[in-house]
């Protein structure tokens, strides 16, 4: 279990999501980590449980920090490396993060890079 109770409950709402979430081969899973401080997305083919791309403040070309920026930044990114991949539609998976602020900002900087979801 996790330590605190904001924590607990990210995670059952992410357990909800789950339930009716799942990447095939044809629309992966655009899963998003939001962190204190930093901010990653990876798309997620669920049939053969691989990572087929990634994005996250983390990386040095992706150094800016997590804000709102940063979060776009990285939406954009994750968009551009998917679509050099022959990705265009995906399933958005906010991992039980509320929809509002930085995860609000990844998918919309992902969807401006022309990311269907």
């Amino acid at each position: 279990m996790a330590e605190n109770k904001k924590a607990e409950q990210r995670i059952a709402r992410h357990d909800r999501l789950r339930r009716k979430l799942a990447g095939t081969q044809m629309r992966p899973r655009l899963s998003i980590f939001r962190s204190s401080k930093h901010i990653s997305a990876q798309v997620i083919d669920d049939a053969q449980g691989i990572t087929l791309v990634s994005a996250s403040t983390l990386e040095k070309s992706l150094s800016a920090k997590g804000n709102k920026a940063g979060a776009k930044a990285v939406g954009a990114a994750i968009a551009e490396r998917a679509k050099s991949k022959g990705i265009s539609q995906v399933v958005f998976d906010r991992g039980g993060f509320h929809y509002h602020g930085r995860v609000a900002s990844l998918a919309e900087g992902a969807r401006e890079a022309g990311l269907e979801f």
